[in-house]
């Protein structure tokens, strides 16, 4: 009955526009003038704070940067790689919101990174200076061929150019001095997802032009009218291909995407995402649904703060403050405006959270997680779309 009812959808939008897929016009959402790649500019540049929180290491390893001077300097480097894309973005005409997003995601990925990189290398300086702190001479004989050599990287030994550029790279968050590592790359593995990659970006973009584009032009209306029955319409019949698109994109950059980039990388942790489709509570959705975010957020946020005093439900509030803070900056800078009702719509996933997990068990736990995504996720395209619209072509008007 889905497979029939959403074909019927199908078929009437073909009906209705016609053929809509134009994989050329996909260029024009990166580029408003082929002379100028200012997002492309933004990638790159990207590699100076990396290299910066590289070399800061380095002298705090060596001993010639005390760690309150490089405490300062770290923190100087992460509120850079968050305000100097932002900056560009709003100040630069010839950057694109599609281009935006894509430099923004970057530099929030290395963020995230370099927080974990320094963390690491703090806990490795910490822990050298309490053995040094607890060793006693040694009183025995020495061996004729001295200690044996062991394998793995030791602080601060992982300090390198090829050790930093690996961990920027590989498909992981949170930094360590020795990743798992793969013993071979296989080579029918890499190439189904490669194929997938291919196959499920082609079907995304045709499926966001086709289907997801025309609705969402065809709501603006309602809206401007405050039509509330046409709203409601129109956000149900934006509901089916939004959710449907999310569900092959979580495919396609979790599974395919992410898995070639392991398996090139010979990366051995491939635990990107667990059975978030099972979950009964909303508080389980977020912590499977994506992996990386969910182990760091863990190790360096939530954990960080237990330890400090903190209680459990303001650690978890924290938790969820900064993540609406990112899906704001990734979403508010690249459209050049900033939405309160966003930011607090990702905080209802607390009070959200504590509803479902306090009345609702087992299946309706489970279903009560899918109608807020299904339901949710449109909710905020269509406002989103219709701010932007108001914004930038009514008031232009």
């Amino acid at each position: 009955m889905l497979v029939l009812s959403n074909a019927r959808l199908f078929l009437e939008n073909l009906i209705k526009y016609g053929i809509l897929v134009d994989p050329i016009q996909v260029v024009s959402l990166f580029l408003k003038d082929p002379y100028s790649w200012p997002s492309l500019c933004l990638i790159i540049a990207a590699n100076v704070f990396a290299l910066a929180a590289l070399h800061i290491e380095r002298r705090l390893a060596a001993g010639s940067l005390s760690e309150n001077g490089g405490t300062v300097l770290h923190t100087l480097n992460l509120l850079t790689i968050l305000c100097f894309p932002a900056l560009v973005v709003l100040m630069v005409s010839s950057v694109t919101p599609v281009g935006a997003v894509f430099a923004l995601s970057i530099y929030t990925i290395l963020f995230l990174k370099l927080f974990s990189f320094r963390d690491v290398n703090k806990w490795c300086r910490d822990r050298a200076q309490a053995k040094a702190a607890r060793a006693r001479p040694a009183s025995g004989p020495k061996r004729a061929n001295g200690d044996v050599a062991q394998s793995e990287v030791c602080y601060p030994a992982n300090l390198t150019y090829r050790d930093m550029y690996y961990f920027l790279f590989a498909p992981t968050l949170c930094y360590e001095l020795d990743f798992p590592r793969s013993p071979r790359i296989r080579k029918r593995f890499l190439l189904r997802r490669l194929f997938e990659m291919l196959f499920f970006i082609q079907l995304l973009v045709g499926l966001i032009q086709q289907w997801m584009v025309p609705t969402i032009q065809n709501s603006m209306k309602p809206f401007r009218d405050m039509d509330y029955s046409r709203i409601i319409e129109r956000l149900l019949k934006l509901a089916v291909p939004n959710h449907l698109i999310w569900l092959i994109f979580f495919y396609w950059f979790f599974h395919s995407s992410l898995n070639v980039l392991a398996e090139v990388m010979q990366f051995g942790d491939r635990e990107f995402y667990r059975d978030w489709w099972n979950s009964e509570s909303v508080t389980y959705f977020w912590q499977n649904w994506n992996i990386p975010v969910h182990k760091w957020c863990l190790r360096h946020f939530y954990k960080p703060m237990i330890k400090r005093g903190v209680s459990k439900w303001t650690a978890q509030t924290a938790v969820f403050l900064a993540s609406a803070f990112f899906h704001e900056y990734l979403v508010s800078v690249p459209l050049k405006m900033f939405r309160l009702w966003a930011f607090m719509g990702m905080m209802a996933q607390i009070p959200l959270a504590w509803l479902v997990g306090r009345f609702l068990r087992g299946n309706y736990g489970n279903a009560a997680v899918w109608i807020s995504l299904i339901i949710g996720q449109p909710i905020a395209v269509l406002m989103y779309v219709h701010d932007y619209y108001v914004l930038n072509y009514e008031g232009s008007q």
